[in-house]
């Protein structure tokens, strides 16, 4: 239960933006331009603080951040890491997953590369509390759906 002083100094909403931008790539064009011009946020702030915490991505990456925008004019962010699906087009090095996602296998994969994925999704604040065996299941889920095979041990 939220404390009488936390309550007290909380800033009211007025919205939350999700958005999909390349690492140290943000810049007041579109797309970040318009969503949060529209709420009167400073864009030269957002834009510099999110380059600024993304550098350690390779340019181009694509990075979900979620921006809450307050009825004061200021903003806080996240950043998350990108998505699973990216990850595995990478390391399998396809363009995109496959139409027949059952029948049709494009590429396969190690358990290595599985569990280098879940290293770094473990990060994410949705995931933190995950133990790395069940990031590792869903991140297996993912690439069969895409028409990825993870290979087993033995083979």
């Amino acid at each position: 239960m939220a404390s009488l002083k936390e309550i007290l100094t909380r800033r009211p909403i007025s919205a939350t933006i999700r958005s999909t931008v390349p690492a140290g790539g943000a810049r007041p064009a579109p797309p970040v331009g318009p969503a949060l011009g529209q709420y009167r946020l400073n864009l030269m702030a957002f834009c510099k603080d999110f380059n600024a915490r993304t550098q350690k991505y390779k340019p181009d990456t694509p990075m979900a951040v979620t921006i809450t925008a307050f009825k004061d004019n200021t903003f806080e962010f996240t950043v998350k890491s990108p998505s699973v699906t990216w990850y595995l087009k990478k390391a399998a090095g396809i363009e995109s997953g496959s139409g027949r996602s059952g029948h049709v296998v494009v590429a396969t994969l190690t358990p290595k590369h599985i569990y280098e994925i879940a290293k770094v999704k473990q990060s994410d604040p949705y995931c933190q509390y995950m133990s790395l065996e069940s990031i590792c299941k869903s991140i297996i889920g993912t690439a069969n759906s895409m028409g990825i095979k993870v290979q087993d041990e033995l083979d």
